[in-house]
């Protein structure tokens, strides 16, 4: 214990490892070098980002999970890393609540719900009552099975009794080129890949999948606000750390990523890439983490999704 206690007063003194998910220039890599600078600025040693991609997070989160408790090796985490992955990957190889620590809610990006432009429904409820009278016609594609992408259309369905038939692709790209070649209907797409073709009007952007308009993007309604009620779904990213991690640390952590994330440049950052900040404290996040396994489990459920 004694050696925790020192360890955690002369924190940081070398450089701390941030592991991504993913590959690099996507949203959560762009945010953790960002953050990785400021942290750098603040606590005077390097944060040197470490893309793992692969497995939806999996490889990256067992790495972490395995590293000493020590504050030198934290994962940018994911809504799929830490909480659809437990109902849709089988024999998960991590506990998302026993094996780490959660320090900060990071980021939180809403979905828009984007269609052809030519396709009759010029706003959700349109779009709603189209796919009742055509059930299971309409196809909507996603970047794969049991993604969030995909687990927020299921929800959508679920909640406006609607049918519609779900079209894999490896990668939100393909699904963008397949969305505007008139192959598929409708994506559940991160504002950046869509707005530029919504723009030149060969998209339509019906309305955004989180519970507050994104103040980035007021034009766009919430899915709540065309009729369902209650409706919320996000991607998001936070840091954690390995489980057993001192309390000290975390609150160090904490601390500074809160500061970066208010930092005008960063919030710049974040809203280029149709985000806003998280800002939680550790016990928020874990309350979250909590409410978003139980949330998708019941989704995967419902929908009757066969996990890999």
């Amino acid at each position: 214990m004694f050696a925790h206690i020192a360890q955690a007063q002369q924190y940081p003194t070398k450089a701390i490892r941030l592991i991504v998910g993913f590959a690099p220039g996507g949203v959560t890599d762009i945010v953790a070098r960002a953050l990785g600078q400021k942290l750098y600025e603040r606590l005077g040693q390097q944060v040197v980002v470490d893309n793992r991609a692969g497995g939806s997070g999996t490889i990256a989160a067992v790495m972490t999970a395995k590293a000493p408790p020590d504050g030198y090796t934290l994962l940018m985490s994911s809504v799929s890393t830490m909480a659809t992955n437990v109902s849709t990957v089988a024999r998960l190889p991590y506990d998302p609540l026993r094996d780490f620590a959660p320090v900060t809610l990071a980021l939180v990006t809403p979905y828009l719900a984007t269609v052809q432009a030519s396709l009759p429904a010029n706003n959700l409820r349109e779009f709603i009552a189209l796919a009742k009278a055509k059930p299971g016609q309409l196809n909507f594609g996603s970047s794969g099975t049991g993604g969030g992408a995909h687990l927020a259309v299921e929800l959508l369905k679920t909640m406006a009794g609607i049918q519609l038939t779900h079209v894999p692709y490896k990668g939100s790209s393909l699904a963008l080129n397949d969305l505007l070649g008139g192959h598929i209907q409708l994506t559940f797409s991160q504002p950046p890949i869509v707005l530029p073709h919504i723009r030149s009007g060969k998209l339509k952007g019906l309305a955004i999948s989180s519970a507050q308009r994104l103040a980035v993007l007021p034009e766009f309604p919430t899915i709540a606000e065309a009729g369902l009620a209650g409706y919320a779904a996000t991607s998001w990213q936070g840091i954690v750390a390995p489980a057993a991690t001192p309390r000290s640390i975390v609150m160090t952590l904490n601390a500074e990523i809160r500061r970066a994330l208010q930092l005008p440049e960063i919030g710049a950052r974040l809203a280029a890439e149709g985000s806003e900040a998280g800002n939680t404290t550790p016990e928020e996040f874990g309350a979250y983490i909590r409410r978003e396994i139980a949330k998708w489990a019941g989704v995967v459920k419902t929908s009757g999704i066969k996990t890999d």
